[in-house]
């Protein structure tokens, strides 16, 4: 076990993550280290099988900043009974609840090593907590390749008692939306060890189920934290049936994921040479095939900025930095069009995000 900026001071909120060493990790916990929130954070990843190499652990525990006590535990070995370990709980077996009593925080927060956090995750969550006993924030829904958020998940991680699991389950919470009083939640820890379906999944079933019958919770009313469907996920009916009904033909439909790309290179292309008429031409017509695609947006606020359209910038600006928040320039972007518009407080708090968030940028 290796714990970089150790203290023995309890740290004002957790986060654990269990990991089979994805690529996707690096993002994971980056967004941690990026949180606007202002106390202190006790990170901790744990190591259930190798599927990638540690020279990335090493690489994270050399850039965790300073406020944030990162504790990585790799024993070694599965406690998964799909690789050979006793706990039926088929990703991750024990890790989760080894690594919530592990936490040195009353609150403990979950990220899976395929999802990431907004900026204000933490901060929203930890108000949200206050006075119960667990909290939840809505999540994004992100397409397979990691890189592109398809839309607000309105259906499935929406909470109690609403949703497509409201009549068998009371309603769900994904793990990387939950934070939890392990105070509060300590009889409720050890059911993330264990299985709710033969095939080793649905211990979040399990403790949601706890969760929504026994304690008082509430939720941040923000989607803030960015979950990366598999393709078996993004193929399901219940996520099939809402993408039509929003439009988002584009999710099932190579040819369509294929125009948007060229789309994007067009719009790059045409704002390099600050052509900001075919920025906004095709920024328009990607946004006609996936409305909510962020750099689109960014793109398209630009566009509207060069051509004295400042309201409508501001507009297109802001939406696409709170579906992306991980782009400082975009940021700086929005700031700088708000102080043009004398709106100098908002941009003012923008910034001083920014730099708490980017210390050295």
């Amino acid at each position: 076990m290796l714990t970089v900026n150790p203290s023995q001071t309890p740290a004002e909120v957790a986060v654990v993550v269990q990991t089979i060493l994805r690529p996707g990790l690096e993002k994971a916990v980056r967004s941690v280290f990026s949180q606007d929130f202002a106390g202190r954070i006790h990170l901790l990843v744990g190591v259930d099988t190798h599927q990638g190499g540690t020279a990335l652990l090493d690489r994270l525990a050399a850039d965790c900043p300073a406020r944030i006590s990162m504790t990585i535990l790799d024993p070694g070995y599965s406690t998964s009974r799909r690789h050979g370990g006793i706990y039926p709980n088929a990703y991750g077996g024990s890790l989760r609840t080894i690594l919530s009593f592990l936490a040195n925080s009353r609150l403990v927060a979950y990220l899976d090593d395929n999802d990431w956090y907004g900026a204000d995750h933490l901060s929203t969550l930890v108000a949200a907590i206050k006075g119960r006993d667990w909290a939840w924030s809505g999540r994004w829904l992100v397409h397979p390749d990691g890189s592109l958020p398809i839309c607000r998940d309105e259906w499935d991680s929406v909470g109690t008692r609403a949703g497509i699991n409201s009549g068998r389950y009371g309603g769900f919470v994904q793990p990387s939306g939950l934070m939890l009083d392990k105070e509060a939640c300590h009889f409720i820890l050890p059911l993330w060890s264990l299985a709710a379906f033969p095939d080793g999944s649905g211990e979040d079933r399990l403790v949601f189920d706890e969760l929504h019958k026994t304690l008082a919770g509430a939720a941040t009313d923000r989607f803030t934290c960015y979950c990366t469907l598999s393709d078996h996920e993004l193929g399901g009916a219940h996520h099939q049936t809402e993408f039509a009904a929003r439009g988002l033909s584009w999710v099932n439909d190579p040819a369509l994921v294929a125009r948007m790309t060229g789309l994007l290179a067009e719009a790059r292309a045409a704002a390099g040479k600050m052509d900001w008429a075919a920025v906004e031409a095709s920024a328009q017509s990607l946004l006609s095939i996936h409305p909510q695609h962020a750099e689109a947006l960014f793109l398209q606020g630009r566009s509207r900025f060069a051509s004295g359209r400042k309201g409508e910038a501001i507009r297109s600006l802001a939406e696409a930095c709170a579906i992306d928040d991980t782009h400082p320039d975009w940021q700086e972007a929005w700031a700088a069009a708000l102080e043009d518009s004398r709106r100098r407080n908002e941009a003012r708090r923008i910034r001083t995000g920014l730099a708490r968030r980017f210390p050295g940028r």
